[in-house]
């Protein structure tokens, strides 16, 4: 006969159960830590009505920008965990700003429970219409023989175009300076000036300047080419193997979130990614559809840091902590 200790266990487990089975009872909070129109905010906007209809309540976007997503995420990191207050975070945030910045005040691993991961957008190495180079290999060539003499543009430090600059040069053995803008627009105007070499940029912001002819495409830091760029080879077809980065985003929950709700949401995750909406929302962004379970978003996240340190180790990119 069980001890009474064990039959309160059971019961209490048993209303836990019925409580998490009435999830979502009021509204639900998706955070943002970046300002609107940028790619984290389209990626969330594109599956949150969807998800509302799915789960029979409101769910509103909250933009909570600042000291670069940050603050979004440690928002979400102080939340209750219960399921009513979400992050949709991305690169920068979830692997690449645990290693540079030694003051975060969240860890992406320890803070938050993995709901799924949402989207990629590819990077597009581009350069000037006028460039010597026709192939990332030739840039490569070039680069190698004026070395430390040519420059590559970045929407600023610690960002992923740098970052998958700093991979093709560890991959090639080359070596580039690097010129950090505020934001890629101005990199952009500056690559298509002629003012600097070489830029790694998201597919979703460069598309328009590459069919516009202002610059050309080498090569994606993709595993597959693209539909909106189908003539744009990817980096192992263009002769540069092993260089592959982009911006994930993916949805997180505070640690500690029941497991039955983190399922109930990715479920509706899930079927939002699956529906022809969501595909097409994320063609015209330039992104690939990624979603998956929990843990196969926890796994890729671990993979991503692991990835970023040692290209910044590597790189001899310098930190805070350094």
């Amino acid at each position: 006969m069980p001890k009474p200790t064990a039959i309160l266990l059971i019961l209490l487990a048993a209303v836990s159960q019925g409580a998490w089975a009435q999830y979502p009872e009021r509204p639900i909070r998706v955070i943002v830590p970046f300002a609107p129109g940028g790619n984290v905010d389209l990626t969330a906007r594109a599956i949150t009505p969807a998800m509302a209809e799915l789960l029979g309540r409101n769910i509103v976007v909250d933009n909570r920008g600042g000291a670069g997503g940050a603050l979004g995420a440690e928002i979400v990191a102080g939340a209750g965990p219960d399921g009513y207050t979400l992050l949709v975070g991305s690169t920068g945030l979830l692997s690449i700003a645990p290693v540079v910045n030694s003051k975060l005040r969240y860890d992406p691993v320890r803070d938050f429970a993995p709901i799924s991961l949402i989207s990629n957008v590819a990077l597009v190495m581009l350069v000037n219409p006028s460039s010597a180079a026709k192939s990332a290999k030739d840039f490569a060539a070039v680069a190698k023989a004026r070395a430390g003499q040519m420059t590559m543009a970045s929407s600023g430090n610690f960002s992923t175009g740098q970052l998958a600059g700093a991979l093709f040069q560890n991959v090639t053995g080359t070596r580039l300076i690097h010129v950090p803008y505020k934001g890629a627009s101005l990199a952009v105007a500056d690559l298509i000036g002629g003012h600097v070499d070489v830029m790694f940029d998201q597919v979703s912001s460069a598309i328009g300047h590459v069919r516009g002819g202002k610059v050309r495409a080498l090569a994606l830091t993709a595993a597959v080419r693209i539909p909106d760029l189908p003539e744009v080879p990817t980096m192992r077809e263009a002769g540069v193997p092993g260089v592959e980065a982009g911006t994930f985003t993916a949805m997180l929950a505070p640690a500690g979130t029941p497991r039955a709700i983190v399922a109930r949401i990715n479920g509706a995750v899930s079927q939002v990614l699956a529906a022809k909406p969501a595909r097409d929302a994320f063609a015209r962004q330039g992104a690939e559809i990624i979603g998956g379970t929990p843990e196969a978003a926890g796994a890729f996240i671990r993979s991503e840091i692991a990835k970023w340190t040692k290209v910044i180790r590597a790189a001899d990119i310098k930190t805070d902590q350094q």
